[in-house]
C-alpha cells in the first residue's frame, strides 16, 4: 500500500432543497466529523470539505412548488444547514456550494478536459417533452404509474413506494410536473459516459484494490454491504449513462451546440468535493501557494475517504472514480464507509410525509444539548444495517448513560475535592495494587478507541470511550474515599488525584463524539487543548492547580420532557399519499401443528451481504447471507420481481437455517428467507428487531 501523508475526507453534499433531518447526520455526517476530530487529535494532517449540492430537477421543483426561483431555495436552504452543521459541532474546513463561479469553472473544465480524453459519445434520443411548459422534462419532472408496484406517483427515475430503479420510459401514462399534461416523444442529443467500456477495470478495482499494477486500497477493509451494491452494478454489467440534462438550471454544458443543456447532477455535484478544496486553498493561500489544492487530490501519499448514506454507494464507488480516472491525474478513494439508514419510532424517515426529527429544530427546542443527540446517534450509528431513533431510547441514554456513568464520575469526584481540598489538585502519595490494576486497564483505551475509529466502527470505538468513565465509577466506589478521609487522609490524595486523571484522558477520548462536553471537563480542570497522547500523561493534573466548581454536565430528561417531541412527530406528519392504506387480507388457515413441528425450525436472524440476479430467471436472486457462521449462506429467493439486487444488500432477515439444501437453477439454495405479503401483493421482508446480531435465534 502507499504511504499516507494526508487524508481527504469528504461528506455528502446535501440537497439544498430542505432541511436536515437526523437520518443525514447518522449516515454521513456525524461518522465523518468523528474521524476527522480522532484523526486530528492524533496530530493527522487532514482536510474535511462538505458543501450544499445546488443543481438538479429537485431544486427546481421545490422552487416551482414554493413560486420562487431556484436561487432563492438554494440561498435559503445552504444558509439553514450550513449554521445547523455548526451549531451541532461538525466542523468542515469548509462549507462550499455548488452554485459558486468557482464551481462552475472547475466543473466545466473538468467536463472539457473528460470530453478532450474522448470520454464520451455523443447520441440522439428521444425525451419526453412538455408542449404546454415547452421544455424537456428531466427524470423527475414526470410522473406516472409505476411497472412494479402500481403506483400512480411514481417519479421518472425511481418510484419512492417500492423503491425499483425506473426510467421515463417504464412509467405508465406519464405526465409532466410542471404542467399536469401528457408529454409527448421528441428528439434531443445528450453525452453519454459509456460506462462498459470500463468494466474491466472497475472490477479489479473494486474487488482487489489493484489499479494499473498499483496496490490502491485494501479491498478486505471496505464494508461488505459496500462491495455487494457495487458488485451487484458490475454483475449486472456497466451500462452508459447520460452526463447532460435538458435544463435550464446547473451548471451549462461548455460546447457547441450544447445550448439550453445543463451537467448531469452526478457529473457536476462530486466535483463539488474538489472545487470546495480550491476555494480553501484560496481562502488560506500566502504568496504563491494556491496550487496547495492539488496535493488533496492529486498526491500518491493522499488518502481519500467518502462519508456517504447507502444510496449514494454507486455514485461514489463506480461513477466519480470512473470520471475521476477518465480525467486522469486524480487520486480514486481508498474507502467509501457507507452507512444504512436510520428509521425513526418504527418507519422509514420521510421528508414528504415530515416524519422527521430536523436537526434546526431539535436545537432550538433542546438549546445547548447538541451532545446528548450527538452521543444517541453515535451509539445507534446504522454502520451495517438499519437502526431506529426512538425519543424514550433517547431518554434513556441520557439518562442512564450520560447522566448516571459520566456525569455522576465527574460530578462526585469534583464534589470531594472541594470538599476536601477547597477546590484544588491534591498532591497524590504513592499507590497501591488497586491503582496498578486501574492504569494497566485505562492505558490500553485510547488505542483501542483510535483503532476502531480507524476501522470506522464508531459504536465500538464511543463504547470503549465510556468504558473511561465505567473504570473511573468502578475505582471511586471500590475505593470509597469518603470512608477513608478521617483515617487515612494521604490514601485520599492519591485517589481523587487519579480520578481527575482519568476526567482528563476522558475529555481526550470523548473529543471525537462529545466535542461541547470535552470541552467543559477541560475547562472545570484548567486545561487548554489536549493532543491524544496526552490521554494518559503523568503530568497531565497538576497538583495544587485550582478547579472549576462542581456542575451537572448532563441533566436527567423527563417524561414530562420527551411526550411532547412524540406528539409533534405524531401531530405534524403529513396524510398519507391519495391511494390511501388497503388493508391486507386475513392469510387462509391452514391445519393447527404441534410445538414439536415448530421447534424443529431452526430460525437464525441474518443480514444480507451481497445480491445478484439469476441469469434467464426473472424471479429469482441469489442472495448471500451473514447469519454468524464461519462462511455465509447462499440462499435463492423468488423475490426479484420485487426487489433488484442493489436494494437488498443490508437487509436484516430471518432465515429458515435447517431448510434441507436444493438446487435451483443450478445453484444450491441453502436456507429460505421468511417474507410476508402486503394488501398490494408486493413481498416484504420479516425482519428482526435494530440491535439483534447475525445468528441470533428466533423462537
Amino acid at each position: 500500500m502507499r504511504p499516507v501523508a494526508r487524508t481527504t475526507v469528504t461528506a455528502a453534499l446535501p440537497y439544498a432543497n430542505g432541511p436536515l433531518h437526523i437520518g443525514h447526520i447518522a449516515g454521513a455526517y456525524l461518522p465523518a466529523d468523528i474521524y476527522v476530530r480522532c484523526l486530528r487529535a492524533r496530530g493527522k494532517e487532514v482536510l474535511f470539505v462538505c458543501g450544499s449540492d445546488e443543481h438538479g430537477a429537485a431544486i427546481t421543483l421545490r422552487a416551482l412548488k414554493e413560486g420562487v426561483t431556484p436561487r432563492a431555495i438554494v440561498d435559503k436552504y445552504h444558509a439553514l444547514m450550513g449554521k445547523a452543521f455548526q451549531e451541532f459541532g461538525i466542523h468542515f474546513d469548509i462549507y462550499h456550494r455548488t452554485s459558486s463561479d468557482l464551481h462552475r469553472a472547475t466543473s466545466q473544465e473538468f467536463f472539457l478536459q473528460l470530453d478532450r480524453n474522448g470520454a464520451f459519445t455523443e447520441q440522439e434520443e428521444q425525451q419526453y417533452f412538455d408542449e404546454e411548459a415547452r421544455q424537456f422534462l428531466a427524470d423527475r419532472y414526470i410522473k406516472g404509474t409505476c411497472p412494479n408496484c402500481g403506483n400512480p406517483d411514481a417519479y421518472g427515475d425511481q418510484c419512492e413506494k417500492c423503491g425499483t430503479a425506473l426510467s421515463p420510459k417504464d412509467l405508465k401514462e406519464p405526465r409532466s410536473t410542471l404542467s399536469g399534461s401528457k408529454p409527448v416523444l421528441r428528439s434531443t442529443k445528450h453525452w453519454y459516459l459509456p460506462m462498459d467500456r470500463s468494466q474491466a477495470w472497475m472490477e479489479q478495482w473494486i474487488n482487489t484494490g489493484m489499479l494499473d499494477g498499483v496496490q490502491q486500497h485494501d479491498a478486505g477493509e471496505w464494508k461488505p454491504q459496500v462491495l455487494g451494491q457495487c458488485n451487484s452494478w458490475l454483475k449486472d454489467g456497466l451500462r452508459p449513462r447520460a452526463m447532460t440534462r435538458d435544463l435550464d438550471w446547473g451548471v451549462p454544458v461548455p460546447l457547441p451546440g450544447a445550448d439550453g443543456k445543463v451537467l448531469y447532477v452526478w457529473l457536476d455535484a462530486p466535483i463539488g468535493y474538489i472545487s470546495a478544496t480550491k476555494q480553501w486553498a484560496q481562502d488560506h493561500a500566502s504568496a504563491g501557494s494556491a496550487s496547495d489544492w492539488e496535493k488533496w487530490w492529486k498526491s500518491d501519499d493522499t488518502r481519500l475517504l467518502h462519508f456517504i448514506g447507502k444510496d449514494n454507494i454507486v455514485f461514489h464507488c463506480i461513477i466519480f472514480p470512473m470520471l475521476l480516472k477518465l480525467h486522469g491525474g486524480y487520486i480514486l478513494p481508498q474507502n467509501v464507509p457507507a452507512n444504512e439508514f436510520l428509521n425513526l419510532e418504527g418507519q422509514k424517515l420521510s421528508t414528504s410525509r415530515n416524519w422527521a426529527v430536523w436537526l434546526h429544530e431539535y436545537m432550538e427546542r433542546w438549546p445547548g444539548r447538541q451532545d446528548e443527540l450527538r452521543y444517541c446517534l453515535g451509539s445507534i450509528l446504522p454502520e451495517f444495517k438499519d437502526s431506529e431513533f426512538k425519543w424514550k431510547d433517547f431518554q434513556e441514554k441520557n439518562n442512564s448513560e450520560l447522566v448516571s456513568i459520566i456525569g455522576n464520575f465527574v460530578q462526585r469526584v469534583f464534589v470531594l475535592c472541594h470538599k476536601y481540598y477547597d477546590g484544588r489538585v491534591p498532591e497524590p502519595v504513592g499507590g497501591d495494587e488497586s491503582d496498578v490494576v486501574l492504569w494497566a486497564g485505562l492505558s490500553a483505551m485510547p488505542d483501542r478507541v483510535a483503532a476502531e475509529v480507524d476501522r470506522f466502527r464508531f459504536r465500538d470505538a464511543l463504547a470503549n470511550a465510556i468504558d473511561v468513565a465505567r473504570m473511573g465509577n468502578k475505582y471511586l466506589s471500590d475505593n470509597e474515599p469518603w470512608k477513608l478521609e478521617r483515617t487515612d487522609p494521604a490514601r485520599v490524595r492519591t485517589i481523587l488525584y487519579n480520578c481527575l486523571r482519568i476526567v482528563g484522558g476522558l475529555s481526550v477520548v470523548l473529543e471525537p463524539f462529545l466535542p461541547f462536553t470535552a470541552q467543559r471537563m477541560r475547562t472545570m480542570l484548567g486545561l487548554g487543548e489536549l493532543k491524544w497522547e496526552d490521554a494518559l500523561r503523568a503530568d497531565l493534573i497538576r497538583p495544587g492547580s485550582p478547579l472549576a466548581k462542581p456542575e451537572h454536565l448532563f441533566k436527567p430528561i423527563t417524561d414530562a420532557e420527551i411526550q411532547p417531541e412524540i406528539d409533534r412527530l405524531h401531530a405534524t406528519r403529513t396524510t398519507a399519499p391519495s391511494t390511501g392504506t388497503l388493508t391486507a387480507p386475513p392469510p387462509a388457515s391452514k391445519p393447527d401443528i404441534g410445538f414439536d413441528d415448530f421447534a424443529k425450525l431452526n430460525l437464525r436472524t441474518g443480514t444480507i451481504v451481497a445480491a445478484e440476479k439469476i441469469p434467464k430467471a426473472d424471479k429469482l436472486l441469489k442472495l448471500t447471507i451473514d447469519i454468524g457462521e464461519p462462511m455465509p449462506r447462499t440462499v435463492v429467493s423468488g423475490i426479484a420481481q420485487h426487489y433488484s439486487p442493489e436494494q437488498v444488500v443490508g437487509q436484516a432477515v430471518v432465515l429458515v437455517a435447517n431448510l434441507a439444501p436444493r438446487k435451483m437453477r443450478g445453484v444450491e439454495s441453502q436456507g429460505m428467507v421468511l417474507m410476508a405479503e402486503d394488501a398490494t401483493g408486493r413481498l416484504v421482508f420479516v425482519r428482526p428487531e435494530n440491535g439483534v446480531d447475525p445468528g441470533s435465534e428466533v423462537r
